[in-house]
């Protein structure tokens, strides 16, 4: 019984190292990296109503991101991050562009279309069409054309009607693309915008303009950043090489003073390591420089854990217990005092989370998840590779401990 306890810890030892070496090169590979890592840019919008006297409502606001990662899909652009802040604002991310400038003027491009009357009345407007309608086709000449595709046929062959004998200008925006007249009323819901002699490639642009669809709101550039992409790679080395070097003094250090629980811990804190990063990408979240500095901060925390529970089993070596004793009496005895203060840490990133906006939330939902791995492995995982250790009775001398034998006292 005793061999087989013993020979289970360097079973479990080995069977969890074994699974961090076969899966951590495919799980880094999967680690998605923020603008701040793998350069980019972003932007922080100020939404505002198109017409006077309109407002942004939390509906409309929502409507505007969805159309920006709309464009932003279409536009080829891997991974973006799209926040809505507060009542007016929209914060955009977007990790390896380069192609900054051109990026930043779709976005905020309005794109929309509308049908008007020769007095200028907006007859149609970009609400009126349905969304991913339009197309390339060839007109009677095999010149290319626009077909787009409108919610209501009625409404269309109502507007067409009155207008019969007039002309039915097309804008896209502010600019008069196409302006034909109506010789007769058009049933059936289909429109098409003639450009003339106009290539091919014109005609396919101006179709991806409109279904880019129209932004409910105004959008005003408040704020903007750019990380070059040696720049942001350089960070994450430099970041990733102090975690681990200091990672490596402090379990060499945790060794060194509490010897057997030094090492369990060393064990629990590389596979708290190896989880967190695993449950990051399967949120598919995105790592930023603050959420390194929470995984760092989660790292020190979890250290924490350890160095409490093995100074709380030193004194109850130190009063004269046996060292079963001691290992259930220290882990108890540090049970409460590491989850107030791991409960502390939560409520406090929950009200980052909640108030805080853009990086402030990563580095929350960072912290919140390290804690709750941080409490598996560091808590119920050391405790357990413990009680296998000491009932194998391999490990019961003081000195296994960092305890001396002229510092236990007599019960």
């Amino acid at each position: 019984m005793v061999k087989k306890r013993l020979l289970t810890f360097v079973a479990v030892v080995v069977v969890l190292f074994a699974a961090i070496a076969w899966t951590s090169p495919s799980i880094l590979k999967d680690v998605k990296l923020g603008l701040d890592l793998k350069g980019g840019f972003e932007v922080l919008y100020e939404a505002s109503p198109f017409d006077e006297g309109g407002e942004v409502t939390p509906q409309t606001l929502k409507q505007t991101a969805k159309a920006l990662e709309k464009r932003i899909d279409q536009s080829g652009v891997a991974e973006p991050e799209i926040l809505t802040e507060g009542a007016n604002r929209i914060r955009v991310r977007l990790p390896g562009v380069e192609n900054e400038e051109e990026i930043r003027e779709l976005l905020a491009k309005p794109i929309n279309l509308t049908f008007r009357a020769p007095d200028g009345t907006v007859m149609l407007d970009g609400r009126d069409f349905k969304e991913n309608s339009a197309g390339v086709a060839y007109d009677n000449f095999n010149r290319p054309i626009v077909t787009i595709e409108l919610k209501d046929g009625d409404k269309f062959y109502d507007v067409t009607s009155q207008l019969v004998g007039q002309r039915l200008s097309i804008y896209l925006d502010e600019e008069m693309i196409s302006d034909p007249e109506v010789t007769y009323p058009i049933p059936g819901g289909s429109a098409q915008i003639s450009l003339g002699n106009a290539k091919k490639a014109d005609a396919e642009y101006l179709r991806d303009l409109i279904n880019m669809g129209s932004l409910p709101l105004k959008l005003t550039e408040k704020y903007t950043q750019s990380v070059g992409a040696k720049l942001g790679l350089n960070s994450l080395k430099d970041t990733v090489t102090a975690g681990v070097i200091g990672s490596l003094i402090v379990l060499f250090f945790m060794v060194i003073v509490f010897r057997v629980p030094g090492f369990v811990a060393g064990v629990s804190i590389i596979t708290y390591a190896w989880l967190l990063v695993l449950v990051h990408n399967w949120l598919n979240a995105t790592l930023t420089l603050p959420g390194i500095a929470a995984f760092v901060l989660g790292v020190g925390m979890a250290v924490d854990a350890n160095i409490i529970t093995a100074e709380r089993i030193k004194e109850e070596i130190r009063s004269g217990k046996s060292m079963s004793s001691s290992l259930k009496a220290g882990s108890k005895n540090s049970f409460r005092t590491i989850m107030d203060a791991n409960i502390t840490s939560i409520i406090a990133s929950v009200a980052l989370y909640v108030i805080g906006d853009g990086a402030i939330k990563g580095f929350a939902l960072t912290m919140i998840f390290s804690i709750i791995v941080s409490v598996i492995t560091n808590i119920y995982l050391s405790r357990f590779l413990l009680s296998l250790l000491v009932s194998s009775k391999a490990f019961n001398k003081p000195k296994h401990y960092g305890v001396k034998e002229e510092q236990i006292r007599a019960l």
